[in-house]
């Protein structure tokens, strides 16, 4: 028994002095619960939406005030015709829009009716329908409040229609997330264990003395991924036409371009995670947890953006993800074009940039 409790006793020093086993243990589950439990969550909240007002008269005007002090929406813009609504949605400067027709309140007080519609982007099929759910709640509660009390009860029928995605087809969400998510692992991750293996093994000391140039063999190192990674992408694409459906309204040309900058940028992590580990393990390790994680968690591909508290929408921002799916989507989907992803592209080619420039300053020449 006094074996047993000495050798108990070192295993928790051991483990109290490795500070990485420690964080593991108790940082992880930490992280996870607070990511889970209160971040990361699918529930509507600050959705930016937008409202035509085409009757502008007490109700109509009280129907957009209720809306604006929700804590589930975020007035973002008011419209000014039927033209506004596809810029809006397209751009992703709304959600949803409310649409109230022309004489709202004559309507309801002279026939007992009148009509609301909701116009949502049907690209995130969950989210679409979580914000009809959401909006028609509140018209509801908004008829309940005025005229409930009256002898005959005034109706509000509700319309909705779900631009892009009219059936609502979960496809259109994880086909772009999917592409993000298994570029950035084919490329960050594969590119980093194998540079790791060669220091591993001793070949990185061989390879080095040689007489080729130590940039030559890490550019030789990463161009099967990029070949790869455009096979493994055409694949994913011939798929989703074939088997789901899924169309490209956009350019094609445009959605490899943009994918082959989000390669690069995939490229660069890879390396630059390749110049600061030595065993594949731990490569492995950071490629899965910093990158994998936050790819699935952070592009809004499950979980949407706008929900989350302030501090982790911009901590989204440097995930190169998030932009790469906003781009595809937007092409694939939207049938956008150059100009309307231009930021997008400007923002991915800017990670490329910076992560394979702090690669090759990083990358030793001598071991």
């Amino acid at each position: 028994m006094k074996q047993f409790l000495t050798f108990l006793k070192k295993e928790f020093y051991h483990i109290a002095r490795d500070y990485r086993t420690m964080m593991v243990l108790i940082g992880m589950p930490i992280a996870q619960i607070v990511l889970f439990g209160f971040a990361l969550s699918n529930e509507v909240k600050n959705t930016r939406i937008g409202v035509l007002d085409l009757s502008k008269d007490e109700y109509s005007i009280a129907l957009t005030e209720k809306f604006k002090n929700s804590k589930f929406f975020d007035f973002t813009k008011s419209l000014n015709n039927q033209e506004d609504i596809d810029k809006a949605l397209r751009s992703g400067e709304t959600k949803m829009v409310m649409v109230i027709p022309n004489q709202f309140s004559e309507n309801l007080a002279q026939e007992n009716k009148s009509q609301i519609q909701l116009i949502t982007d049907g690209t995130n099929p969950n989210m679409s329908s979580a914000l009809v759910n959401f909006g028609s709640a509140i018209i509801r509660d908004f008829q309940n409040d005025k005229f409930a009390a009256q002898v005959i009860p005034l109706q509000i029928d509700i319309k909705t229609r779900m631009m892009y995605n009219p059936q609502l087809k979960g496809e259109y969400t994880f086909v772009p997330g999917v592409m993000a998510l298994v570029l950035m692992l084919v490329c960050a991750l594969m590119t980093s264990v194998s540079i790791v293996k060669e220091k591993e093994m001793g070949n990185m000391e061989i390879l080095l003395v040689s007489p080729v140039n130590p940039l030559v063999v890490i550019i030789s190192k990463a161009v099967p991924y990029v070949i790869l990674s455009i096979i493994i992408l055409t694949i994913i694409l011939g798929l989703s036409v074939a088997i789901f459906n899924v169309p490209i309204k956009g350019s094609l040309l445009l959605l490899y371009f943009v994918s082959f900058i989000f390669i690069l940028s995939a490229l660069g992590l890879g390396l630059m995670i390749s110049t600061i580990t030595d065993s594949q393990q731990v490569a492995m390790l950071i490629s899965l947890m910093v990158l994998m994680l936050p790819t699935m968690m952070f592009s809004g591909f499950m979980f949407p953006i706008e929900s989350m508290p302030k501090p982790l929408q911009v901590i989204s921002n440097i995930i190169p993800a998030k932009w790469y799916y906003q781009s595809i989507q937007a092409i694939m989907i939207k049938g956008l074009g150059i100009s309307a992803i231009f930021k997008e592209i400007l923002i991915l080619s800017g990670f490329t940039i910076f992560f394979i420039a702090l690669s090759f300053k990083n990358f030793k020449i001598r071991l």
